[in-house]
């Protein structure tokens, strides 16, 4: 039974993952520097009390941005694609394969959401730069954990997995810079054969 009168919905859970995905699809598109808070506020349909009682500064909404919701991209495009793929080397040909293939769809290329800050960020604040790095560094640190994995059942040759991680994701990184530079899939394209080329090398056959 209710007095006929609409409560006002409080879902402040609610508004701040509405506040996270506005403003990373912001930062992908316009850059974090480009991004004002009102323009913010507006997209997200929020009053500036309910975008300052979350995040009290644009600092705090970019950090928040890096680890919530840069993070999970980097983790479900690729960190769980590779961990429960048959082995290493598939796991990555399939991230490559799909997301090049998600590039030919859209017809653009607005680049790797963790790339794009770390190029516009990392020279401007050492909290940006941190909060960066320890996402670049657990993706290393799991694509590394699958190849050693592999190596340990014996179907990847031995080779140093964290030097062979921090390849992977620099290749994919740059190709990606490139791709969206020339907007268009191919860099990222060309990147993955020449890549899978040199892997595939390393299987033993197992």
């Amino acid at each position: 039974m209710t007095d006929g009168r609409q409560k006002r919905s409080y879902d402040p859970e609610g508004t701040r993952r509405r506040l996270l995905d506005v403003a990373a699809e912001a930062f992908q598109s316009r850059g974090y520097q480009g991004t004002g808070m009102h323009e913010l506020m507006r997209e997200a349909g929020v009053t500036g009390g309910a975008l300052y009682h979350h995040f009290p500064t644009k600092k705090a909404l970019g950090l928040a941005v890096i680890r919530d919701r840069v993070a999970g991209e980097v983790e479900e495009t690729w960190i769980e694609p590779v961990r429960t793929a048959p082995d290493a080397i598939d796991g990555i040909a399939g991230v490559f394969g799909r997301i090049a293939a998600g590039l030919r769809r859209r017809g653009a290329v607005s680049g790797c959401p963790l790339n794009n800050l770390a190029l516009e960020l990392s020279l401007a604040d050492p909290e940006f730069r941190a909060a960066m790095d320890a996402v670049f560094a657990a993706w290393r640190a799991a694509l590394a954990a699958r190849l050693r994995a592999d190596q340990a059942a014996g179907r990847l040759a031995l080779a140093d997995a964290d030097d062979l991680a921090a390849f992977i994701v620099a290749a994919y990184s740059g190709a990606m810079a490139q791709a969206k530079a020339q907007q268009d899939a191919a860099p990222l394209e060309a990147c993955a054969r020449q890549l899978m080329r040199y892997l595939e090398g390393l299987r033993t056959g197992a």
